[in-house]
């Protein structure tokens, strides 16, 4: 893991232009000509302990959330508004996204949680990321 490398505030359709970079020896991936390899993104569980598969829904697209038993997964069931940091993996053909998480905390609380976060990752993009695409 390169921790030089940000964990970038994304929407879970944008991973979907994200493609694994070839060109160093890490397992980093590309957006917008960002190196990355961690993803930090905010959204409901669509699918929970119930189902045995974590979904995350942003409205804009769905991602697999992979949780070691750390998390003690029977704790994140659907509805809750939750904020993950994790590992990016490449998209495989015809599948959701995958993000190995490291950090999940519940959100579900927070009033207004889904507006302040459009508005954190527009502006990344305006004030970090845009900036580098040349």
């Amino acid at each position: 893991m390169d921790y030089s490398l940000a964990a970038l505030k994304l929407f879970c359709g944008q991973l979907r232009s994200a493609r694994q970079d070839n060109s160093t020896s890490s397992s980093a991936n590309v957006l917008l000509g960002i190196l990355f390899q961690r993803a930090w993104l905010q959204g409901v569980l669509i699918s929970g302990s119930e189902e045995g598969r974590f979904l995350l829904d942003d409205g804009t697209g769905v991602v697999e959330l992979s949780l070691s038993s750390e998390f003690q997964p029977q704790d994140w069931k659907i509805g809750l508004y939750v904020m993950v940091v994790g590992i990016y993996n490449a998209l495989p053909v015809g599948g959701l996204p995958l993000i190995k998480v490291h950090k999940i905390v519940d959100l579900s609380a927070c009033p207004d949680r889904e507006a302040m976060w459009q508005l954190e990752v527009i502006e990344a993009y305006k004030l970090f990321y845009l900036p580098s695409v040349v």
